[in-house]
């Protein structure tokens, strides 16, 4: 089974950064036709997720309402001042799955492959694996 890992660099506290590139590379490294992609994040503070890729309003939308969600002078227990980006993580959570036919990743029209910061800014890294 091909597996690989690649870097993600966050510059803000929170930001969707697109990794679809980076994941259809490793697709296409791979040399697989058809199978499914396997991305994970082993990070608590940030996940993953799918969505809309071009109009960066969405992005911005899906923040601001995990923001209303989460609210961040919560009296959380963790002292760590960072519960909020946990939660948040739990929320969108930390990995997707996304078919593979004829070499390329499988994503709707829109879709695009997006690491979630919460606690940034971050060196963060990601892994995939193709079934």
């Amino acid at each position: 089974m091909p597996t690989g890992t690649f870097a993600v660099a966050t510059s803000t506290t929170m930001q969707f950064a697109d990794i679809t590139a980076q994941v259809q590379k490793g697709v296409t490294t791979s040399g697989i036709q058809d199978g499914v992609c396997h991305v994970y994040n082993p990070h608590t503070t940030a996940g993953l997720t799918i969505n809309e890729g071009t109009d960066p309003a969405v992005q911005t939308d899906i923040l601001t309402a995990l923001q209303k969600i989460v609210p961040m002078n919560h009296p959380y227990q963790h002292l760590e001042g960072n519960s909020p980006a946990h939660v948040m993580t739990s929320l969108v959570g930390s990995s997707v799955t996304v078919f593979i036919k004829n070499g390329r990743l499988q994503l709707g029209t829109w879709q695009k492959i997006f690491f979630c910061e919460f606690y940034g800014p971050r060196a963060r890294k990601v892994l995939w694996r193709i079934a």
